[in-house]
């Protein structure tokens, strides 16, 4: 019998509302709507926001090992790599606490964190961006590298996870 919370099996109504909660928490993490709305990722950037979801949804579900806020924390910076984003403003860390408490909050059967944030609204997006370090030699104009690889950016964020319940 496995009595690892972190992998032990949801029932249907956990799992339909872990999977909304993790899709309302990244609709309202402002880093990852920056680079989607700008495509930074490229042109199939909404795309990857849209199949990370269900990605974090079957590590927390379907892993055979623990999973641990490492493992979620890890696969956020991988995935906001792949949308030539740097991310230095701690919403990662954030966001896979919130994905970890969420998960383990389904498993108890206690959705009232996701009611809270289904009654939220979205906030709108205020930024600025900067060029990464490495970006500078390049003009503001160049839409792709030699090499075909989008610059990367570098967040900037102040007060950008006051959204999170």
């Amino acid at each position: 019998m496995n009595n690892n919370p972190t992998t032990a099996a949801t029932t249907a109504e956990a799992a339909a509302h872990l999977q909304e909660g993790i899709n309302l928490l990244l609709s309202r993490w402002t880093a990852l709507r920056m680079a989607v709305e700008n495509e930074w990722g490229g042109r199939g950037s909404l795309q990857k926001s849209q199949q990370l979801g269900g990605d974090i949804f079957r590590l927390l579900t379907q892993s055979k090992e623990e999973v641990s806020i490492r493992h979620v924390d890890d696969m956020l910076y991988d995935f906001m790599d792949t949308l030539n984003t740097d991310i230095e403003d701690g919403s990662i860390e954030e966001i896979s606490e919130k994905l970890m408490v969420m998960h383990e909050e389904c498993l108890e059967g206690n959705f009232g964190s996701i009611r809270s944030l289904r009654e939220t609204n979205t906030p709108n997006l205020s930024y600025v961006r900067q060029r990464g370090i490495n970006d500078e030699e390049e003009s503001e104009d160049d839409a792709l590298r030699e090499d075909n690889s989008r610059p990367k950016w570098k967040l900037m964020l102040h007060n950008a996870n006051q959204f999170l319940v």
